[in-house]
């Protein structure tokens, strides 16, 4: 019996020869090297420094190893280390010293991107390092990677959709961290939030992972803000075409005892009075005649400015980090037409206001070893309001529309787009997202994650009846979902797998004041109420194989549920959206199949290759309700549940470099996104069966030229000179298909310089030079040519 004892003592200890290698790198003693990459030679084993200056291996078998660490502001250096116990630290110090090593650039990059882009889902990783010293917009970036398609109703702070791969609409998710945007309000958004406050954006197509607990449908936009450590302080402003002025700030400061505070703030204005003209641009003349025009928008303007302070303390024993948050933002927002842009609005406009407290904790090794817990909680109070009062009708001069006799025409229903309103809406939304994750080891693990949102929303109209005025309608809505995840990997990490499943709930109750009129003439108000559940639980998996070291197939695929939200239950004044308290959730099965090839290197030439196909096939999606006809009175409409659509295609993009000075990069979307309802419930045939669906751009391609010249009037100076060019073929806007736009061709220009001490840099850009006509939502025309100068500076040495 002693004899087996010992056996069995031996071989568990044989068996559990690993450790663990952590550490801290910094430049010098004292200054984090965050963003370093860490490779262990001869594997496939890496780490990146975390925003606490610290790196950390699992499950290494006793041994020696060589540790090789990069940093793009420091020297490689290479360092032998022995494992021969659980525990082992190991604290790195580069040097500055010497120029910036190219290659190490390419390893910190492919590292950030290789562990989200190796599990096999559908995904992009948009940098924004280059486009924060340009007068790009948030949604440029998005708009001009592959498979995604920017729905904009006009210029800066027009209401925006998303399309990824047919898939639209609030089917995207938007988060801030992992946290939905929706929550943080109207002026707390993709339009405003600068390139130059964001680390990097993820952009999930079709299958979202679990760890975003959410009812993401046709896939999720993940916006990662900068969370470094390193003292810094950051601040440019720029000007250009149409009055526009924007500006951002941002600084940190850390301590030696961990104590962090980051501050950052922005601000937007634009007068967006740019040139509009086609179909939809007419003034009608007093004999009922067409006068079709050029004419510049007159009350279009938009401004927001916000700001967020976080306060906290990171890489203590007790957390890896706390810290506790406020934004606060607000905007004011000119509506110059409705859906359609066949009627001019004067004096119609949105104000909103936010003010968010959030907590943030996370921690490795929580309560017991290889359990990690995150959880943040967000607070938000907001305030919006849509003010229409004007009772006349006005023309694209900006001036009284003339009847026949020749009196100024009074709006039919008393205001701009209805009846006169000023709809006040307070709204308290609390959303929470917890995470654990358990590594069985360094192979296996399990998630789980949750979410739980809830919105309460008074709504006031100061204009309704006095008889009920004082009476709120009260809007609420409880949404939770939970998933639960296995990842595993397997010969070697070529193989990696990762299997899920999310339950998703869903309550909302509607109280509404209702005037009564009893037999004797008498008025009273009544409150209806609608309370509505709804429950689903949806399933999925993606995978990824090496084939070869630099070529990678991947697989996707997922039962996803998409609950509607607030605005499309409740309606929203402000984006001309009435309210459907029957409106259901939309079921889609996703799938994709991918392929990465590269990046090669053959004589200082650089290739890679992406390429998805994609198949959605969708019951009762959710969309704003699409028109027959096109005329003044479809200004608002609700959304409504179409029926069962399917989405087929493919999206590819190629990216090219030499001597990492000259770039190019093409990416191409085609999809067909049909209308596959055959009968109605009285079995005819459905005239729109297999139809595309209106308002869908089903053909885009976006390509980019990038050429960067060294030492430029000044030594160890550096000009930038960018192209870009964007094509999306004509789409047809309502069902008939008169209303077909014109294929869109833009063009843009620009150039950045940075000064030789890299802290001062200015850009030039001039975005649709060849003054295209640009449409987007139901024809709405985009601005045209454009012209903007930005100026950049940082200091980070301090």
């Amino acid at each position: 019996m002693r004899t087996i004892l010992l056996l069995f003592l031996f071989t568990i200890s044989a068996w559990s020869q690993t450790g663990n290698l952590t550490g801290k790198v910094t430049f010098g003693t004292d200054e984090l090297a965050y963003g370093s990459s860490i490779i262990i030679k001869g594997t496939q084993k890496y780490a990146i420094v975390n925003d606490f200056g610290r790196y950390d291996f699992k499950g290494l078998k006793y041994g020696e190893y060589i540790l090789e660490t990069s940093s793009m502001e420091g020297q490689t250096r290479t360092t032998k280390i022995t494992i021969n116990k659980p525990n082992t630290e190991l604290n790195i110090s580069l040097d500055r010293n010497g120029p910036k090593d190219l290659q190490e650039v390419v390893i910190k990059k492919s590292s950030i991107r290789k562990e989200i882009m190796e599990k096999g889902f559908a995904v992009n990783v948009i940098e924004t390092q280059e486009a924060a010293k340009r007068n790009l917009q948030t949604n440029d970036l998005l708009d001009r990677s592959g498979g995604v398609r920017i729905r904009q109703n006009g210029g800066l702070g027009s209401a925006v959709t998303y399309n990824i791969n047919g898939m639209s609409g609030n089917a995207i998710r938007i988060f801030i961290d992992g946290i939905p945007i929706q929550t943080y309000g109207a002026s707390f958004s993709l339009n405003s939030i600068p390139p130059a406050l964001i680390e990097r954006i993820e952009v999930y197509k079709g299958v979202v992972p679990a760890n975003l607990a959410d009812d993401s449908l046709g896939g999720a936009i993940n916006v990662i803000l900068k969370k470094g450590s390193k003292n810094m302080i950051a601040a440019s402003v720029s000007y250009g075409s149409f009055n526009t002025i924007q500006s951002n700030f941002s600084t940190t400061y850390r301590d030696k005892s961990g104590f962090t505070v980051k501050a950052n703030g922005f601000q937007n204005y634009s007068d967006n009075d740019y040139e509009v003209w086609g179909r939809f641009v007419y003034n009608i003349a007093p004999n009922g005649r067409y006068e079709y025009i050029r004419a510049k928008r007159f009350e279009s303007m938009y401004r927001s400015y916000g700001g967020r302070l976080e306060a906290g303390f990171t890489d203590v024993k007790w957390a890896d980090n706390f810290s506790i948050s406020y934004n606060g933002s607000e905007d004011y927002n000119q509506i110059q037409h409705g859906q359609y842009m066949t009627k001019p609005y004067k004096g119609r406009f949105s104000e909103s206001a936010a003010n968010v407290f959030s907590l943030n904790y996370n921690k490795k090794d929580f309560l017991i070893k290889n359990l990690d817990f995150s959880i943040i909680s967000v607070y938000s109070h907001r305030n919006d309001m849509v003010n229409d009062t004007v009772k006349w009708n006005y023309n694209w001069n900006g001036e009284k529309a003339i009847g026949l006799y020749g009196e100024p025409i009074l709006s039919v229903f008393g205001a701009q787009q209805g009846a006169p309103t000023m709809n006040h809406q307070k709204l308290n939304i609390f959303n929470t997202r917890a995470g654990l994750t358990y590594n069985i080891s360094k192979n296996h693990k399990i998630l789980a994650n949750g979410m739980f949102y809830t919105v309460d929303r008074n709504d006031k109209d100061e204009m309704l009846p006095e008889l009920i005025r004082n009476f709120l309608a009260t809007r609420d809505l409880d949404k939770s979902v939970t998933s639960f995840a296995y990842e595993m990997q397997a010969f070697q990490a070529r193989l990696k797998a990762n299997f899920f499943v999310k339950n998703y709930y869903l309550k909302t109750e509607q109280v509404t004041p209702t005037i009564l009129v009893g037999q004797d003439g008498q008025r009273s108000v009544i409150m209806d109420t609608d309370i509505r559940n709804t429950n689903f639980t949806g399933y999925g998996f993606a995978s990824s194989y090496a084939v070869f070291p630099k070529a990678l197939i991947m697989f996707s695929a997922e039962k996803a549920i998409r609950l509607p939200n607030e605005n499309e239950i409740f309606g929203l004044p402000g984006q001309n959206i009435l309210s459907n308290p029957n409106l259901g959730p939309e079921q889609s099965n996703n799938f994709n199949v991918g392929l990465r090839l590269g990046p090669y290197l053959i004589n200082n030439h650089k290739f890679s290759f992406y390429g998805n196909a994609f198949w959605r096939n969708i019951q009762d999606k959710i969309v704003q309700q699409i028109s027959n006809r096109v005329n003044e009175a479809v200004q608002a409409t609700p959304f409504v549940n179409l029926g069962k659509t399917q989405s087929v295609g493919f999206e590819t993009s190629i990216q090219y470099s030499f001597k990492e000075r000259l770039f190019a990069g093409v990416n191409l979307s085609k999809f067909n996104s049909i209308y596959k309802d055959r009968y109605d419930e009285n079995g005819n045939t459905i005239i729109h069966y297999n139809k595309q669906l209106p308002n869908e751009p089903y053909f885009t391609v976006n390509g980019n030229l990038q050429y960067n010249f060294k030492n430029v009037i000044q030594s160890k100076s550096e000009l930038n000179l960018y192209y870009y060019c964007g094509y999306v073929a004509p789409f047809y806007t309502s069902w008939l298909e008169i209303d077909r736009t014109t294929a869109q061709f833009p063009q843009d220009l620009g150039l950045s310089y940075a000064f030789p001490n890299k802290q001062f840099v200015v850009s030039f850009d001039a975005k649709n030079i060849f003054d295209e006509q640009v449409y987007d939502n139901f024809a709405a025309q985009k601005p045209g040519r454009a012209f903007y100068i930005k100026l950049n500076y940082t200091i980070s040495k301090f």
